[in-house]
């Protein structure tokens, strides 16, 4: 799978988040990229509006990884950020891969760091355009990796 979507505004980002929520399930690894401000967190926001798990969704910088449980009879989604991280040893520490089967994990600033924690994930980069579309406007690529994700469109 392989897509490109442009959020024009912070709730465009939240709602591709709930949408792609509905193609996520126990297991499912999402690897998300982007530059500082991009709207990572954003998209997360609707992910767990879709996923149905407590919130409040913010950021995990600082504490590196926070676990929302369901509200329903849905998985939990692990919300983990590897901004501050110095490499795979220290991911490593954080045991991600302790609960990968039976939640929804998403990192942030994961690329390249969590990539041998599973076959099959889920990358989503989401960029600025330089010029034109509004100061809110992003980009968000979609690509799947391995064969979980290779017919599912969102």
């Amino acid at each position: 799978m392989e897509e490109r979507r442009v959020a024009a505004t912070a709730d465009d980002m939240r709602a591709l988040g709930a949408e792609l929520a509905e193609l996520l399930s126990a297991g499912d690894l999402v690897v998300l990229s982007g530059p500082l401000g991009a709207g990572k967190t954003t998209l997360v926001q609707g992910l767990a509006d879709g996923l149905k798990v407590r919130g409040p969704i913010t950021s995990p910088t600082f504490v590196i990884a926070r676990v929302h449980p369901s509200l329903r009879d849905g998985p939990p989604l692990v919300h983990a950020d590897a901004y501050r991280l110095g490499g795979r040893l220290e991911v490593d520490d954080l045991d991600l891969d302790a609960s990968l089967e039976e939640s929804v994990t998403v990192v942030e600033w994961g690329e390249g760091l969590v990539d041998g924690l599973t076959d099959e994930r889920l990358e989503v980069s989401i960029e600025r355009p330089e010029e034109g579309g509004g100061d809110e406007t992003r980009i968000v690529h979609l690509h799947g990796i391995g064969p979980r994700w290779s017919t599912l469109t969102a």
